[in-house]
């Protein structure tokens, strides 16, 4: 997520390849009536049946006159978007043994805080694991002043892991667990040590490639490529040929190599970003259409392989949702139907996981994916309380809500969901926004779907309120559809019925205004 036309012959890091898989289509949007909520849901990515057994009644009624509808995708903009996902391979493929090493900085301003070194070293194999076929040979922690600079060891500790690496014909590759090795640092250890070396960024970026399911993703995934790819290219500038450097133009255009190359990487992010914009604004129609509905929507967020998919899974009783016990599986944003106790329908949202040291690139292309959550009503961030660096996950995940600039009411009501309490025997949160839950086990959800109404009722300013209509009229009628109705208590003698409803405040003065008393 590479192909760039060129008047030269691009090197073979920028060939074409295989392209990857289609997307899914995007998601419907909502019926108009909360009982019929969940009809719309289909593979899209609106899915489930909902707590409490309740499931689709009827199919969802067709657009309206005047509503804005998806337009088909151009087939020329389809052709030009695929095209723009033909890329090389960032990783080597088939089995790896990997020998990873961890630089540590043990004083001074380098110095990381709230973490360790054996949990940095813990979370890099935890990436490694992620990849197919890879595993880790042999770790090393060595000292370091400053790993993100030219000179990561000094002479003696590279001396020393040149002879462990080379005397170690397992090893087929390194993980050198620093966010970014500069290009000719990773060719001068790659040269001394005789095998491929790989930074974070590289192998967060390759995990990201692999998950991206749907075109958006992985239009993401490939304008987060393009740094790497300029830095290929600059490196590869040094000796254009292979024989030696030099001035060289393109036929009297004027234009040198490297200019030419700069050129088409300029032209490709522009097409990029054009092609997501393009999506983006089919995915906020979507979203206008939910709102609306008036659905209340739950964006579920948290550090990466927290739980966040099991707990919406057991939130929502859908089956179709398969969460993964690895690094980065939900790179979209997915959205799930679900009932709360007052039988009130809600949308839970599934986002991208969180993860420190998050390469720049990669957290500036996904941020559009993330915009969802500014327009939900209520977030809950779910944390793993059985990591040992859970405050310091929990840091990660609120500084990158706050690097959203999100609405403050919203940031000020974040409902904290403490996960996988079962592996923390004796465990009790501390604090009142607080809940603590086992997703897997299903211990605690009943407290949490109680708060998550209270929160949801005071975010939207709906009320449960007991209005008496009559039977006759359509009011009973009009309510089950712009309203959760919990309960109707008939008094046949008067021709009237009691009825109880969780109803917005719109929606309340629509039915006094078609309704008078």
């Amino acid at each position: 997520m590479w192909a760039l036309r060129a008047a030269v012959r691009p090197g073979p890091w920028l060939s074409r390849v295989v392209r990857g898989r289609g997307a899914p289509r995007a998601a419907p949007w909502l019926p108009a009536c909360p009982n019929r909520a969940l009809a719309a849901f289909g593979s899209g990515g609106l899915k489930g049946r909902g707590s409490g057994g309740r499931g689709p009644r009827a199919n969802g009624p067709r657009s309206r006159a005047g509503e804005e509808e998806e337009e088909p995708e151009d087939a020329e903009e389809e052709e030009e978007e695929e095209e723009l996902l033909r890329r090389d391979p960032l990783l080597p493929v088939g089995t790896q043994r990997v020998c990873l090493i961890h630089p540590e900085v043990k004083q001074g301003p380098g110095k990381p805080q709230l973490t360790r070194a054996e949990w940095q070293v813990a979370e890099a194999e935890a990436l490694v694991h992620t990849l197919d076929g890879w595993s880790v040979a042999e770790t090393m922690v060595v000292p370091s002043k400053a790993p993100d600079g030219k000179l990561i060891f000094g002479k003696g500790t590279l001396e020393h892991l040149t002879e462990k690496i080379r005397g170690a014909p397992e090893i087929t590759a390194v993980f050198l667990n620093v966010e970014r090795l500069a290009t000719p640092t990773k060719k001068e250890l790659e040269a001394a040590w005789g095998v491929q070396v790989f930074d974070r960024f590289t192998v967060v970026l390759h995990i990201f490639r692999c998950n991206a399911r749907t075109k958006e993703a992985r239009l993401q995934v490939a304008l987060a490529e393009l740094p790497l790819l300029r830095s290929h290219l600059k490196s590869s500038m040094a000796r254009p040929d292979g024989r030696g450097g030099g001035s060289r133009y393109i036929m009297g255009s004027g234009e040198s190599f490297m200019q030419v190359q700069q050129r088409l990487f300029k032209e490709k992010e522009m097409k990029i970003r054009k092609a997501l914009e393009r999506l983006r604004k089919k995915r906020r129609l979507l979203g206008r259409q939910r709102r609306r509905q008036e659905f209340p929507v739950i964006s579920v967020v948290g550090y990466t392989n927290c739980g966040k998919t099991t707990l919406i899974k057991a939130l929502t009783g859908d089956d179709a949702v398969q969460p993964r016990d690895q690094l980065f599986a939900t790179l979209d944003v997915t959205a799930h139907a679900g009932w709360l106790p007052s039988c009130m329908a809600v949308i839970y949202m599934d986002t991208i996981g969180f993860l420190s040291q998050l390469p720049h690139s990669l957290i500036e292309s996904f941020s559009a994916t993330l915009e969802d959550v500014a327009h939900s009503d209520l977030i809950v961030h779910v944390r793993d309380v059985s990591h040992p660096e859970t405050e310091l996950q929990k840091a990660s995940v609120l500084s990158a809500l706050h690097g959203l600039c999100l609405p403050a009411p919203l940031l000020d009501s974040v409902l904290e969901v403490h996960n996988k309490v079962d592996l923390v025997p004796g465990y009790s949160p501390t604090g009142p926004q607080a809940v603590a839950v086992s997703a897997l086990l299903g211990h605690g959800l009943q407290e949490l779907k109680a708060r998550l109404e209270d929160a949801v009722l005071r975010a939207t300013g709906r009320q449960v309120l007991t209005l008496r209509v009559r039977l006759a009229g359509a009011q009973l009628s009009w309510l089950h559809r712009e309203a959760t109705v919990q309960a109707v208590d008939v008094v046949p003698e008067a021709g009237v019925a009691d009825v109880r409803v969780v109803i917005s405040s719109s929606a309340y003065g629509k039915f006094r205004k078609l309704f008078p008393e």
